[in-house]
């Protein structure tokens, strides 16, 4: 296994949920890391409890330039970036024809441009090192399509699509790319359904014994991937709870 303590990684999205559960186990890890979110007082403070190899930087995913100020940061506290984690994400319901044009513009804007914005501010980077890791996290939502999740299921798609493009165009220059895929995960991901039924209904499951998962357990399946030496590319790691049916 990679020695950890050696390691410089940025998270986006790392507020809360899987972001937030990352960054307390790889911290306990030795991993330096960089902590970004649109929430400034949450990641300081979840910054400032794991120790003085933890930053942190506000950025919004759909700013590129708020993305390049948490590379840049990254640069000059570390001088170099192993691995870019592109967290953030949103999973708004709802048939088709609800024409919710605005909800599937912001998905757009955080599942898709988020990753790109992510891989397109840290790429030159890691070409230049030569070395990196760029891992994003997907969902089983992107491998299998239900009603009333449409748009989710595009976006979650079009993550995989990119991640094995990303892996195919920069294996040359030591970079690699791997998605991390949970089913259902019991996190603050529920408050952006945009329909109450769903979102109740979407509890009650998670409410349930072996439906649901933790953000711990999303955040081991990324300590997965990182452990690994350079000669090994985990593609993707997916994970539902044990009761999920699709």
């Amino acid at each position: 296994m990679t020695e950890l303590s050696n390691k410089v990684m940025i998270i986006m999205g790392a507020s809360s949920g899987i972001g937030e559960a990352t960054a307390k186990l790889l911290a306990s890890k030795g991993v330096k890391l960089v902590l970004a979110a649109r929430r400034e007082e949450r990641i300081k403070t979840l910054a400032d409890s794991l120790g003085d190899q933890v930053f942190y930087q506000k950025a919004d995913v759909t700013d590129r330039q708020q993305v390049q100020k948490v590379i840049d940061l990254t640069i000059e506290k570390f001088g170099r970036i192993d691995v870019m984690y592109n967290n953030a994400g949103i999973m708004p319901q709802g048939n088709l024809a609800k024409l919710e044009y605005a909800s599937w513009q912001k998905m757009l804007d955080i599942n898709i441009m988020g990753v790109l914005n992510g891989i397109g501010a840290v790429l030159p980077i890691m070409q230049k090192q030569q070395s990196g890791l760029i891992i994003s996290t997907d969902s089983v939502a992107g491998h299998v399509v239900y009603p009333g999740s449409a748009v989710y299921n595009g976006t979650k798609y079009a993550v995989r699509a990119i991640m094995e493009g990303l892996r195919q165009e920069e294996l040359s220059n030591g970079i690699r790319s791997t998605i991390i895929s949970p089913g259902m995960v019991s996190s603050e991901l529920f408050d952006t359904v945009g329909d109450a039924t769903t979102e109740m209904a979407l509890r009650e499951t998670a409410g349930k014994a072996g439906f649901s998962l933790a953000s711990a357990d999303v955040a081991q399946a990324v300590l997965y991937a990182i452990e690994q030496p350079e000669h090994v590319t985990i593609s993707e790691v997916l994970l539902r709870p044990a009761k999920q049916s699709i």
